[in-house]
């Protein structure tokens, strides 16, 4: 409690520090109000969209992904491709160092594309983003020799994200226990203080190569309460946020020193809701696997009636106040052409849904309003959890409770911190439903990932679906270089699981983000996708005259 009181000191004195808009004689400290907060500082460990909005402003990659979708090279001068596609040369800018001094070359990218390669405990630098990686190398040209096994025709996607670290530093640590507090990258921003679920301080890196920003840092403050959030863009406690409760946007819109930014997510978003599906033969045991899903979520025919009686138009309405769209699979319509538009979704029919838990033999026979499993060993009430950080599954859950009700499917609604859901989730698999989302790649491998068996034991799974099916056509689609042929293949892949209804998938929302106009202009507001944190906003940012 101590501790926690001192924090608070000491954020009040940075904000403190800070106030007199931007100026102060400097470029001043932009102030960012969120719900949560880092869950590791550890690239390789992370699953929280918070620490990866951290990575992006602290350390560099490859590639840069612009805000309208396009890819741009960033530590790389140049890039060279051999002509069966399998071999890529890339040449690192000379004259590039980390924030400690130390120079930043081809040897780094190579030891750090090897260290994510060759830990497959990396739920998602491992899984997904270098299975087709064969050498690494580097020579004294400060080139890097990237050696596949196959050509793959999203290369770009596949190296945005793959953050470069410094060989110097990991080279000494523990590659999975490393905390990575002090977080040398060499990006546009600085680790200058980071408390997990208080604040994250970043100070400006003025020597950066590419974007020096014009601002002197950013502080990320966590904010429990939403209408503490939404206050502090008021009272001018902050100068964005990155989300809030759609109730307060018209009040703020309203306010003649907010701007509201409403569009689509610069990484789209899906709001799920997971089925603990997994079958107990998949069971993870050797990587903590509990499997203690109540057996009726492995029955389609139950997952089939909960689609039919949840209303996501009300969902939309009353959750968002209709800033979103009904959604169909993980792969958002955000991807354009990979989204499957011609999937009908189940309509919303709770006769029906009664019906084919009739059929199924689901009955309530003790007559409590409760249907019980077939052979009377349980009835149908579920474990339904949700992060606390989350702003709108709170009201999801009410609304659900009600509309599973009329089905006689009872919830046991739970709120559970963010660390602690994801050790609960996966790959431990010790739920029965969770109301979370995902923050999308540009490319939908990603996503599509998820859903495959091979990700079960590495926690990228939450379902613990598997489908050889659909895990033969993950594996074809992630080499075809045609593009038609593997679209259609993303399309049939998406046409499978939403079959097989793998999730409930409510809606795709909006980002909803407000910034306060008398503090700090230059903000992104112009393009077609919104997001006011990332680093091409944050590097533009100058104090108001």
């Amino acid at each position: 409690m101590k501790q926690r009181v001192l924090y608070t000191f000491v954020l009040a004195a940075l904000l403190l520090a800070a106030c007199g808009g931007g100026g102060g004689g400097g470029g001043g400290t932009v102030r960012i109000g969120w719900a949560g907060s880092p869950d590791t500082l550890n690239p390789g460990m992370a699953i929280l969209v918070e620490a990866y909005t951290i990575f992006e402003l602290v350390y560099d990659s490859m590639y840069e992904l612009n805000m309208d979708g396009s890819f741009t090279l960033s530590l790389a001068e140049s890039a060279e491709v051999s002509d069966d596609g399998t071999v890529w040369t890339f040449k690192i800018r000379d004259g590039i160092t980390w924030h400690d001094g130390q120079p930043l070359t081809a040897e780094d990218v190579a030891y750090s594309y090897n260290l994510y390669k060759d830990t497959p405990e990396y739920p998602y630098m491992n899984g997904y983003y270098t299975p087709y990686f064969d050498t690494v190398e580097f020579n004294e040209n400060n080139e890097v020799i990237l050696t596949l096994t196959e050509a793959i025709p999203n290369i770009e996607s596949q190296l945005v994200f793959l953050y470069v670290l410094p060989k110097h530093v990991w080279e000494n640590e523990n590659k999975i226990e490393y905390e990575n507090f002090e977080m040398i990258g060499s990006g546009p921003f600085k680790m200058a203080e980071y408390v997990q679920n208080e604040f994250v301080r970043l100070e400006s890196n003025k020597e950066h190569f590419s974007t020096p920003p014009k601002v002197d840092g950013v502080v990320f403050q966590t904010f429990a309460n939403q209408d503490a959030l939404v206050q502090a863009i008021r009272t001018g406690q902050v100068d964005m946020i990155t989300e809030m409760p759609n109730t307060a946007a018209a009040a703020l819109d309203e306010d003649p020193n907010i701007e509201l930014v409403v569009g689509a997510p610069l990484a789209p978003g899906v709001t799920d809701i997971i089925f603990n599906q997994i079958d107990p033969e998949n069971c993870p045991v050797d990587e903590g696997g509990l499997c203690t899903g109540h057996p009726a979520l492995r029955d389609r025919d139950v997952r089939l009636a909960m689609s039919h009686a949840t209303d996501k138009q009300q969902l939309i309405d009353v959750v968002l106040l209709g800033l979103g769209e009904p959604g169909l699979t993980l792969i958002p319509d955000g991807l354009g052409v990979w989204y499957n538009d011609s999937l009908v979704d189940y309509e919303f029919d709770v006769a029906k849904a009664n019906q084919i838990l009739d059929d199924a033999g689901y009955a309530d026979t003790n007559g409590d309003g409760v249907r019980e499993m077939p052979d009377g060993s349980q009835p149908l009430t579920f474990r339904l959890n949700w992060p606390s950080d989350s702003i709108n599954a709170p009201r999801m859950a009410e609304l659900l409770g009600q509309m599973w009700g009329q089905i006689g499917i009872a919830l046991e609604p739970q709120a559970a911190d963010p660390d602690a859901l994801t050790a609960q989730c996966c790959p431990t698999f010790d739920f029965d439903i969770i109301i979370w989302g995902w923050a999308s790649d540009p490319d939908p491998s990603a996503l599509l990932y998820v859903y495959t068996t091979d990700s079960i034991p590495y926690g990228s799974s939450e379902t613990g679906y598997s489908n050889p099916v659909y895990d033969d056509l993950y594996n074809q689609q992630q080499v075809e270089l045609d593009f038609e042929t593997r679209r259609d293949m993303v399309w049939e892949m998406q046409r499978i699981v939403f079959e097989d209804v793998v999730y409930i998938i409510p809606f795709y929302d909006a980002n909803v983000q407000a910034f306060r106009t008398d503090r700090f202009t230059g903000w992104i507001t112009d393009e077609a996708k919104v997001e006011l944190s990332d680093v091409t906003s944050l590097v533009l940012l100058e104090p108001v005259e």
